[in-house]
């Protein structure tokens, strides 16, 4: 995995926590979980031309999809 995909990863699990209302470790353990990280990385190439706000929208429908209800 490359250091910018790894940086931007970082970046969305803490604004996702800030506008979830959750500790960076409950983020990253939520977004595990319901494939929100697996999407990130699936989809970086377009992913990170976006705002964050659309990616913490995308990571937030992802997760609903697979189970996730914050």
């Amino acid at each position: 995995m490359q250091r910018k995909m790894i940086d931007y990863i970082v970046v969305c699990v803490n604004e996702f926590a800030a506008a979830k209302n959750m500790t960076e470790r409950e983020a990253y353990r939520y977004l595990f979980a319901h494939k929100g990280i697996e999407f990130l990385i699936d989809h970086y190439e377009i992913e990170h031309t976006l705002s964050l706000a659309d990616a913490i929208s995308d990571l937030s429908m992802i997760c609903t999809k697979n189970g996730g209800t914050v």
